[in-house]
């Protein structure tokens, strides 16, 4: 009992860290794309988010290979085994080179020619979209090599530096922007080479401080081929999932290049940034938690690994749903407020968009939880396969509808598809029901968005927009979406639980201040 309450500490602890860290991030990413927007301009920018979109996407991949590498450092301290940390770590690292060789090779020998002949590119910001192009990969490539290093923070629980790290990187691209505006050549190129920088920079700081802090993390070349062996087949599962993603998000961003214009791309990328701003707050909860999961299962503790699994998916929705509530109900003022100019078809992005990340939050403490076991090659055969699918179903909602908005409409409804296909593959492991969780936590998670929505918008629908329809909105949402938690999500238990949680905070501050 104590171990788990010494859990439940350590993770409440290093989400206020990554809270702190993302509020900071929030609020400089938030500026930075104001000014990037009107620097680069809205043809510019949406170049940049299909070109340049693979460094965006890194996010995705390195989750996945960073989930890899933390899972089997997490399985050997959950076993207490110190002696293979080493050569776990030496070994992700050179797993990590030859992906990275890989991936520039056949980056570069397909990217410029897809580039100059299928993309719809103004002729004379070709060489300036090549550029884009050639630093992204190699930013790739540097962040690629990161991700050891990143995980051996993460499976450390320490959340603090990297918190520390992710704000530093944060203001180095906050500089970036006032370079872009003193320096007087092209703005995109620039643009591409300064991020290539900032890459290099955080790559150097994550390399000193696990050196000088984790033993583990001092590299030499491994060919220990059994450890090799397995988590290179760890991670080539992994990628498979990691590849599924690229294809559904950037195959998607060129298909809407092709069938539209780069305007429709630099809408979806202001609605990325928008979504990966408030999706943050949610994963936060989320990185915290992944690291418990995998040693609960490591140390065999298989109640608490289903229990940390079915209360972190209600917990990251309902995180998730709070925070988008008022911007799903006030989208458009929000937009003209933020940037000024808002491009056409951003609003409805924004929305669904959201609406994915929802959907998406439901899944991911399953994900974990099947990647704990190491047996992923079900789970990333059937969930890549399904995600794959949105790329051919795409196409032809394209086709079919001409409307670009359809191609997310496709990502929610196989969101969902996974998550049945996550919770079937779960049984192998612990016994789960499937109508269960949709009656105790996938319809009360549905009215909690579905109710405040509607009474906010039903409230607010005369009033003008300003700043104080804003304000009424984020008050009747967040007050209504409080409740639907606390009476429709928590259980009885939970409610006096929490009850008493902020009698006793109210009591010790009430003795503090006599």
């Amino acid at each position: 009992m104590n171990n788990f309450a010494s859990d439940n500490r350590r993770i409440a602890r290093n989400t206020v860290f990554l809270y702190i860290r993302t509020i900071v991030i929030l609020f400089i990413t938030l500026y930075t794309s104001r000014v990037v927007l009107k620097t680069l301009g809205v043809v510019d920018f949406g170049i940049y988010n299909v070109v340049g979109g693979v460094v965006a996407l890194f996010g995705l991949v390195s989750g996945a290979l960073s989930a890899a590498v933390t899972r089997f450092l997490n399985i050997e301290m959950g076993r207490s085994n110190e002696q293979n940390l080493t050569n776990i770590f030496s070994s992700a690292i050179t797993i990590h080179i030859a992906l990275a060789i890989i991936i520039i090779i056949i980056a570069e020998a397909i990217g410029p020619w897809f580039i100059c002949n299928h993309m719809t590119i103004p002729q004379e910001r070709i060489t300036a979209a090549l550029w884009v192009f050639h630093c992204s990969i190699i930013t790739f490539a540097v962040n690629l090599f990161s991700v050891p290093y990143n995980a051996c923070i993460i499976a450390h629980e320490n959340m603090r530096v990297f918190a520390y790290i992710s704000i530093i990187e944060a203001i180095l691209k906050l500089l970036i922007v006032y370079v872009l505006l003193l320096l007087p050549y092209d703005k995109l190129a620039v643009y591409g080479i300064l991020m290539l920088c900032v890459a290099i920079i955080i790559r150097i700081i994550y390399q000193i401080y696990c050196r000088k802090q984790y033993p583990e993390s001092h590299f030499h070349l491994s060919f220990d081929w059994k450890m090799i062996r397995s988590m290179f087949g760890f991670a080539s599962w992994n990628m498979l999932g990691s590849t599924s993603v690229l294809l559904a998000d950037q195959g998607v961003n060129i298909l809407l290049n092709i069938f539209c214009s780069p305007i429709v791309n630099a809408a979806r990328g202001i609605a990325m940034q928008v979504n990966h701003a408030i999706n943050s707050f949610s994963s936060n909860f989320m990185t915290a938690l992944n690291p418990q999961i995998t040693k609960k299962y490591g140390a065999n503790d298989l109640y608490q690994y289903k229990q940390m699994m079915f209360n972190g998916s209600r917990f990251a929705m309902c995180l998730l749903t709070f925070i988008s509530l008022p911007i799903l109900v006030d989208t458009k003022f929000i937009l003209q407020l933020w940037l000024g100019e808002v491009p056409e078809y951003s609003v409805n992005f924004v929305r669904l968009i959201l609406l994915f990340s929802i959907s998406e939050s439901m899944s991911n403490t399953f994900t974990t939880g099947l990647l704990a076991t190491g047996n992923i090659k079900k789970l990333m055969l059937t969930v890549a396969v399904c995600r794959m699918m949105n790329f051919p179903l795409s196409y032809i909602g394209l086709i079919i509808f001409h409307q670009p908005e359809i191609t997310i409409l496709i990502s929610i409804c196989i969101s969902q598809v996974n998550l049945l296909i996550r919770l079937q593959l779960l049984k192998s492991y612990i016994p789960v029901s499937i109508i269960n969780y949709y009656i105790r936590i996938g319809i009360p998670l549905c009215l909690t968005l579905i109710i405040p929505f509607i009474v906010s918008v039903g409230l607010t629908h005369n009033m003008e927009a300003s700043f104080l329809r804003f304000i009424s909105n984020c008050f009747i949402t967040s007050s209504l979406c409080l409740l639907c938690i606390s009476f429709v999500i928590c259980s009885k238990p939970e409610r006096i639980f929490i009850r008493s949680k902020i009698n006793t905070i109210i009591k010790e501050k009430l003795k503090r201040n006599n």
